[in-house]
């Protein structure tokens, strides 16, 4: 169930990633690295911090479990009507937060890209594309209560394709609209919210083809939705450490010269293929599992399933990890220098992107220990450790980026998101919540040694072809 239910996630991940670069050639061929991409980057970074920190994975961990234990304790009638006050207290708080958003967008933008306030240009470029890409959150969250619906009820496949739609609908617009507006930016603005209303559209018709489809009711505040709120704070901070991470590196960033966001966005964008084929996917599917494991009492089977699934992560991150790390100019080059971006924007993005290539098992294994916690209802666990995580981050960004650049600020990512990763897998075992069994002791280190070999040959084999491929051979 764990395996079919992983690819699932990761087979629709895979697509909504590789749409994803599709998209991201399009914007490097157009914006390139410069203050437009820069000002885009910023006003996407706004509504996407606050899905990811008050939607996506918060809101799974601190509503999966409740939900799965009203649905197991109470029946479907029960479930459904707490989704439905769930559904109702988002609305009504995500239009109080939109709008205040976008009466204070200036202020939120300084605050995530203080730097820009000295290139007024470019704050004024980031100020107008915020608030046409912030209504974006409005959708996709409530569209995320309903993935999380389906992912409870083992139905994984329209929240998985969900992201699908983002990208063709900004590729669309990129390839048929670029010149529709002042800038291409503000074109893929106006994108990124009409690809949340489809997003909508798109879960909204899957919950009804379920047979679970919401109904907009009163909003109140019963006991077990006021138990979801009370995880949900400590799980925002929880799930969305290394989004936090992120936004650190984009403030630090804007202190840099032109290109030091964009430079961040790009390497982000390829990294975050395996992240989210394998560590979402696997942390998606983990979660339920976990869930109905520990509601059933059977603490043996969760302590199975989720040594398999670091089993698994392992198999699939190392060997990637250890490719970005050693061809990373290589696989810059042949996704992105074209167009607008230049071979210097390469060899940036490059160094950006092995330093985030040594935390690629930490970002996987953060998002497959988490469910251990969250299944049990303990979001307050992992949010002390993400703050911890985050003060280190935001401590070696300022005290790298000077001496370093903008590597410097992926390298503190990198080394405070292994600090989390140990710390959650430490104390998951100290708990008696996790013993690593046989399998997984046996077979962890056979991965780490092949990976490395593997890295060795490919490093081998790039150099052998690096002399003719220059010349033109």
């Amino acid at each position: 169930m764990l395996l079919r239910a992983v690819a699932t996630v990761g087979g629709f991940t895979m697509a909504s990633r590789l749409l994803g670069f599709v998209r991201d050639l399009l914007i490097a061929a157009i914006l390139g690295a410069g203050p437009v991409a820069d000002a885009f980057f910023v006003a996407l970074r706004l509504p996407n911090l606050f899905r990811r920190l008050f939607a996506e994975g918060a809101f799974n961990a601190a509503f999966v479990p409740v939900f799965a234990g009203v649905l197991a304790r109470d029946g479907p009638a029960a479930a459904r009507g707490f989704a439905e006050r769930m559904l109702a207290l988002m609305a009504v708080t995500l239009t109080l937060i939109t709008i205040a958003a976008e009466l204070a967008m200036p202020a939120l933008v300084y605050g995530l890209a203080p730097g820009l306030a000295d290139k007024p240009g470019n704050f004024a470029l980031a100020v107008e594309m915020a608030r046409l890409t912030f209504p974006y959150l409005w959708f996709i969250a409530l569209a995320s209560l309903m993935g999380a619906v389906l992912n409870a009820l083992d139905k994984f496949a329209a929240a998985a394709a969900a992201p699908c739609v983002l990208n063709l609908v900004m590729i669309a617009a990129l390839v048929f609209a670029a010149d529709a507006l002042q800038t291409p930016g503000h074109v893929l603005s106006v994108a990124v919210a009409l690809a949340g209303l489809a997003q909508l559209v798109l879960m909204a018709w899957a919950m009804r083809r379920a047979g679970f489809a919401l109904r907009l009711v009163p909003v109140r505040l019963d006991p077990v939705v006021r138990r979801t709120l009370r995880l949900l704070g400590p799980g925002a901070v929880g799930a969305g450490a290394l989004q936090l991470n992120m936004l650190v590196n984009t403030l630090i960033a804007s202190l840099l010269p032109v290109g030091a966001i964009s430079y961040l966005y790009y390497a982000d964008r390829i990294y975050q293929l395996p992240l989210g084929v394998i560590g979402i996917g696997i942390g998606t599917a983990l979660l339920p599992s976990l869930s109905r494991a520990l509601k059933g009492e059977t603490a043996a089977a969760a302590n199975a399933a989720l040594n398999r699934a670091l089993e698994l992560s392992l198999f699939l991150t190392l060997p990637a990890a250890v490719a970005l790390a050693v061809i990373p100019e290589a696989i810059v080059r042949v996704l992105f220098q074209r167009g607008a971006f230049a071979a210097t924007d390469t060899v940036a993005t490059a160094w950006v992107l092995a330093a985030y290539a040594v935390g690629l098992p930490a970002f996987v294994l953060v998002k497959v220990l988490s469910p251990g916690f969250f299944a049990r209802e303990d979001t307050a666990t992992p949010v002390k450790i993400a703050t911890a995580s985050i003060a280190l981050n935001i401590a070696l960004g300022f005290a790298l980026y000077r001496p370093l650049g903008v590597v410097g600020l992926a390298v503190a990512t990198t080394v405070a998101s292994w600090a989390n990763a140990l710390a959650l897998g430490w104390l998951l075992h100290r708990r008696g919540d996790w013993v690593a069994d046989r399998g997984l002791a046996r077979r962890a280190p056979r991965v780490l040694a092949a990976s490395l070999a593997m890295g060795g040959l490919v490093l081998a084999g790039a150099e052998a072809l690096a002399p003719p491929l220059h010349d033109g051979e």
